[in-house]
């Protein structure tokens, strides 16, 4: 009687290297190895998956070595939430897949490494979310969501992902519609808001929105691009009036109030702009004690319309 042998990693092993090197040279796609059984793929070690894996997200040519790391089984074993989009087929691409417009994505975003992973899996939740109308019309609502609660439950521990790096994925799955729903509209509350939510992981969330726009539509590309582009300025403009130091201290108008028996009024909103004015042209130093400001005025009674 024959026993089984134990598997071992070596051969899928060696075509996860295979795949991740066709990443840096798609000529390398014409060797590919024997396909290692589902076992052989379960008994690779954790780290050595994310060595390569990460190595192939973040090659020069993302989109043949998804291709090989598909073609030897690995997805199936590994990634069984990305192999269920392989011939999914959504709105935009009808006539292909959402395993086409992934590969897209992940080319298009930048090559850090948690931004081409929530490139690879910002739409594992569409497989779950589907609903297709009686006009033929096909959805995904609350894919988003969706997904990231896949990576949350089960993705995230089977790849090893820990720390600042899961939150970093998690966060790009569940918010990578956010900024695509901007217009122009939007009020700079609105975009403060927007940009305060999405704390130190704005940039990350900005580039991956740009490469998820992979419509074939000339015009759709460019306003979507567009409108990206017009958010990430609103937001730089905000921060930049937002991190300036106010020349004034907090609560000075109270205290002019209280000094002058100046109400609240236009009267008292032109004075205090006009004190203003004076700490930022230097004519004043800013952020002094309000002591320092009422002693000004009192000089200077005349100038700001004490005297009436």
């Amino acid at each position: 009687m024959s026993v089984a042998r134990e598997a071992t990693p070596d051969r899928a092993i060696e075509a996860l290297r295979w795949a991740a090197d066709v990443g840096g040279d798609p000529a390398l796609l014409g060797q590919k190895p024997e396909r290692p059984s589902p076992a052989e793929w379960r008994s690779v070690p954790q780290s050595v998956f994310r060595e390569h894996m990460d190595r192939l997200l973040t090659s020069k040519h993302p989109e043949p070595g998804l291709d090989a790391v598909e073609s030897v089984g690995c997805l199936d074993a590994w990634l069984p939430e990305v192999a269920a989009m392989v011939g999914f087929g959504d709105n935009e691409w009808r006539h292909k897949d959402v395993w086409l417009h992934t590969k897209q994505v992940v080319k298009q975003s930048v090559p850090r490494v948690e931004v081409r992973w929530g490139a690879l899996l910002h739409d594992i939740g569409k497989p779950k979310t589907r609903h297709i109308d009686d006009n033929g019309n096909v959805t995904f609502h609350g894919h988003a969501e969706v997904g990231a609660a896949m990576f949350r439950k089960r993705v995230s521990d089977r790849l090893g992902f820990e720390g600042a790096q899961h939150e970093r994925v998690h966060f790009l799955i569940l918010h990578h519609l956010r900024a695509a729903q901007y217009d122009e509209g939007w009020t700079d509350a609105a975009v403060r808001r927007f940009y305060k939510q999405m704390t130190e992981g704005l940039r990350d969330l900005l580039d991956l929105s740009r490469a998820d726009i992979t419509t074939k539509r000339a015009e759709k590309r460019r306003r979507g691009v567009r409108q990206i582009s017009l958010l990430a300025k609103r937001i730089r403009d905000l921060q930049e009036e937002d991190d300036k130091v106010a020349p004034l201290p907090k609560g000075l108008g109270t205290v002019v109030m209280e000094a002058f028996g100046v109400p609240p009024s236009k009267r008292l909103g032109d004075l205090m702009k006009q004190l203003t004015a004076a700490a930022e042209a230097g004519e004043i130093e800013g952020q002094k004690p309000a002591e320092y400001y009422i002693e000004y005025l009192a000089t200077h009674r005349q100038e700001y319309g004490l005297d009436e």
